[in-house]
């Protein structure tokens, strides 16, 4: 079974310059069909030294101009992403903004992995097509109680309500976590400090993911 994989480097300091590098090509020896969600000024560097499939954390739906301080979709696609992060928890945005960043992104050939909290706003975002919808409940984000085990009929009751795949994250962290998510209707995960702050990541991954 193919897990489709996503991890979100944040701002740690693991996962910042050399160390994001560095920390990009431990997760690519467990293979390179991987998302990996890292802050703009890195992007240049992993997408150049190696095969994993690097999005931007977040992106700006304004046209190129007068705009200072923000990041454009041209920049981050100019620097080898294949692609952006949306609307997390941690960075929310107006439904309007994902929308018309949705239809920038598309425009230019760059993927989107949409975030949504809840049931409510994924069916709102499943409308706008993203590539792909990642469901993470706040409240579990960062937490020790993965959305698998706090909310398993969560994860049930959007596979029975949507029409599109769907990724699920929040608090995922061990094998058994990714065996409920996937057992409930998810085609894939989406972590960030369980693999970006373990003192072996390509280890951890590879337990998670059941590769080798």
């Amino acid at each position: 079974m193919t897990i489709t994989t996503i991890i979100n480097f944040k701002t740690y300091s693991q996962a910042t310059g050399k160390n994001a590098l560095k920390l990009a090509k431990a997760i690519e020896k467990t293979g390179k069909n991987i998302i990996v969600g890292v802050q703009a000024t890195d992007i240049s560097e992993i997408s150049k030294k190696t095969g994993l499939k690097v999005y931007a954390q977040h992106v700006e739906h304004f046209s190129q101009g007068r705009n200072t301080g923000f990041v454009l979709p041209e920049a981050v696609k100019a620097s080898g992403a294949a692609g952006v992060f949306l609307n997390h928890s941690e960075h929310k945005i107006k439904f309007e903004d994902i929308k018309k960043t949705i239809e920038r992104c598309r425009k230019l050939k760059l993927r989107t992995a949409v975030f949504a909290p809840n049931l409510k706003e994924a069916k709102k975002i499943e409308k706008l097509n993203p590539d792909y919808l990642v469901i993470e409940p706040p409240e579990l984000v960062a937490g020790k109680v993965s959305v698998a085990k706090a909310k398993p009929e969560l994860i049930k009751k959007i596979s029975q309500s949507l029409k599109i795949k769907f990724i699920v994250g929040a608090g995922i962290r061990t094998k058994e976590d990714v065996r409920i998510a996937m057992k409930l209707g998810a085609s894939g995960i989406a972590v960030s400090s369980a693999v970006t702050k373990a003192k072996n990541p390509a280890k951890i991954l590879k337990e998670l993911i059941g590769v080798g």
